[in-house]
């Protein structure tokens, strides 16, 4: 009996095995055909190797193509300083570029809201829809990240919404034009557009003992009252990882510099960033010592900050205050900026009627509009095509000192250096 029971578990068992051998082959077969066919159906190459990185895949953004750049800027102050804010506004202003302006907190409500409402009122920014106020408002300490940090919150705005642009300009209440908006655009519309102008050198000298070995907080990145930095006892030792660079926190960066400082799509500004956040004074090294060890960007950089700046000899934490007897060796200098100016300092008002032909609390004449405009009932009903430029006297002298810095024989070897 048991021995029939066998016979017939064999006699339907083997059949059974057999014939799922036969199911999962022909499965499997089917699973590659249609794979195959679906890949060839929709363009979809079969994986053969390791995909690639995310990294990989992100590329240095091209430059514009626009006959005539767009700049950008970021006008940033202090408690008392939006009168100053608001005239250098008016003295950079042209209608093709965009414009960030900031009031710290240390400024109180009541000089935020007087910003706030003359951007949002004046009838030239409200036609235009160019200037922008950072109404939620950082705390920067000079001596701390809080700088870069701002720095890095305007440029992402202005990325988001300002369009198509070629170069950041960061500059503070108390710096001011020495040529025209219509001078500037002109001179840029003949270089390079991927070049940033960054002052400097590895050469940290003291700075490696005083800035970069000890460690900093910076207040202004967990309070809201405003203080000086305060040090750690602890000393650390100076990178390995990269190397550090030091200069002028006043500089012009190109487009696809800014986008690799905010993307970091090899997350170098992150580190650098994070070393930066307890330097002392790092807006004089950060944005440098990302751009000197990024190989996309090394060979971009042009030694010069575009200012006129009297210093010290040594230099010491805070430059001269320029007045009328600075005024030849402004002009001289050939840059299209100076600063520190004190507020209402008279030497501004020599540079509006000799260098600029500004009237006191006027904009600047152009292509784009006369002084005759503002004698109309609606003054700013004739404004002219914004890639139309005049330039003057002011492009020439600029012109000497791009030329200049771009065509020295040590140019190469002052890049990154």
């Amino acid at each position: 009996m048991e021995t029939s029971k066998k016979q017939k578990k064999k006699k339907w068992f083997l059949p059974l095995v057999f014939s799922l051998l036969i199911s999962t082959l022909l499965i499997l077969v089917s699973i590659f055909i249609s794979s195959k066919s679906s890949s060839q159906l929709y363009g979809i190459p079969l994986i053969k190797e390791i995909p690639y990185f995310v990294e990989s895949k992100l590329r240095v953004s091209p430059t514009s193509t626009n006959t005539v750049p767009r700049i950008v800027y970021l006008i940033s102050g202090s408690v008392g300083d939006g009168e100053s804010l608001k005239r250098t506004l008016k003295a950079l202003y042209h209608p093709r570029n965009h414009y960030v302006v900031h009031l710290d907190l240390e400024a109180s409500a009541h000089e935020r809201l007087d910003l706030a409402n003359f951007v949002r009122n004046e009838p030239l920014f409200a036609k235009l829809g160019n200037v922008r106020m950072l109404v939620k408002a950082n705390l920067v300490t000079y001596r701390g990240p809080t700088m870069v940090t701002n720095t890095l919150h305007a440029a992402a705005i202005l990325l988001k919404e300002a369009g198509d642009w070629d170069w950041l300009i960061n500059l503070s209440a108390s710096d001011y034009p020495l040529v025209t908006q219509d001078d500037l655009l002109h001179t840029l519309s003949s270089i390079p557009r991927d070049l940033n102008f960054i002052e400097h050198t590895s050469d940290i000298g003291w700075k490696e003992h005083q800035r970069a070995k000890p460690v900093i907080v910076d207040p202004g990145l967990h309070s809201e009252h405003k203080s000086d930095v305060f040090w750690v006892t602890e000393k650390r030792n100076v990178p390995t990882a990269y190397k550090l660079f030091t200069g002028s926190a006043w500089m012009m960066l190109s487009r696809p510099f800014t986008e690799y400082c905010l993307w970091g799509w090899d997350n170098l500004p992150r580190i650098v960033l994070m070393y930066y956040a307890n330097f002392l004074s790092s807006p004089e090294g950060y944005f440098h010592t990302v751009i000197c060890n990024a190989e996309e960007f090394r060979n971009t950089t042009v030694n010069h900050d575009l200012h006129f700046i009297s210093w010290d000899n040594p230099p010491k934490q805070h430059p001269h205050f320029l007045t009328v007897n600075d005024y030849q060796r402004m002009v001289d200098s050939n840059a299209p900026f100076a600063r520190k100016f004190g507020r209402n300092e008279p030497v501004l008002d020599k540079i509006d009627s000799e260098l600029l032909k500004r009237n006191a609390d006027g904009y600047v004449p152009g292509r784009w509009f006369s002084q005759a405009n503002l004698n109309t009932t609606k003054q700013y009903s004739l404004i002219r095509n914004n890639t139309e430029l005049r330039p003057g006297p002011g492009a020439e002298r600029l012109k000497r000192l791009i030329n200049g810095l771009l065509s020295d024989d040590n140019f190469q070897a002052n890049q990154c250096y």
